[in-house]
């Protein structure tokens, strides 16, 4: 990937950042159940359009059914179908399985690759899945994952300008941070947009009063909606005090 130049300025913001998420959510983790590095490529290939509350309900049931890459294998997709069924895209996922758990069996000796590379030959996986697969399975940070709570609180926090992509999204935050804490820091900046930034702007335009908002918010559309209409009231304000004889 394409190296990122950023100043000491903003890689002191970003340190700070880091500190107040730390402070705020000191356990943040991957919130996939899983138990095994295989367990978490399941997951989170069933995670793409799916909530992780959805995904933890299903693999249980799947899990037992399948405890390991080779039972996916001896499988055919529409056995492992019924398991998945109340996700999203199921028939999709189900073959994504099959041939990336078959792969796993009959390629990795029933082991899960450990590098970027050989996990982006799968099927069902591309580089947010890997990152998370090498991150919380085996604690190499080889990349950031960018999901939709990253990618919208990248911009809303200042560290990535609206409109830019995932991938260039993960090269910001790569050259802004630590590569010894990038794991940690999605599961961070996921669990603030999950607990307190969330995708709707509350009514009114208001943004959530939060520290973190509060300090590092420079890029949030919420905050631009309020301060527009406080704008607003002072004018109207001001036309009605001028209208007074």
């Amino acid at each position: 990937m394409k190296a990122v130049r950023v100043t000491p300025a903003q890689r002191a913001r970003a340190d700070s950042l880091l500190a107040a998420l730390r402070t705020h959510y000191p356990d943040a983790h991957c919130e996939l159940a899983f138990t095994t590095p295989h367990e978490l490529l399941v997951a989170t290939i069933l995670s793409a359009q799916s909530t992780d509350v959805g995904v933890n309900k299903a693999t249980p049931a799947l899990f037992a059914r399948f405890p390991t890459p080779a039972d996916y294998a001896k499988a055919t997709p529409q056995e492992i179908e019924p398991y998945i069924r109340s996700l999203g895209f199921f028939r999709m996922k189900a073959r994504a399985l099959h041939e990336s758990m078959k792969a796993v069996a009959e390629r990795f000796g029933g082991e899960v690759p450990r590098t970027m590379e050989e996990l982006l030959g799968l099927r069902g996986v591309a580089r947010k899945t890997a990152s998370v697969v090498l991150g919380n399975a085996y604690g190499i940070n080889e990349g950031i994952p960018v999901d939709t709570h990253v990618q919208r609180l990248s911009v809303r926090l200042g560290l990535a300008p609206a409109g830019s992509t995932p991938g260039q999204i993960e090269q910001r935050l790569m050259a802004l941070f630590p590569r010894e804490q990038w794991c940690d820091l999605s599961h961070m900046i996921i669990w603030h947009g999950r607990r307190a930034c969330k995708a709707r702007c509350p009514a009114g335009g208001g943004c959530h009063d939060h520290p973190i908002c509060r300090e590092f918010g420079t890029g949030c559309e919420c905050r631009a909606k309020r301060d527009r209409g406080g704008e607003t009231s002072v004018k109207k304000k001001a036309r009605r005090g001028k209208a007074k004889p």
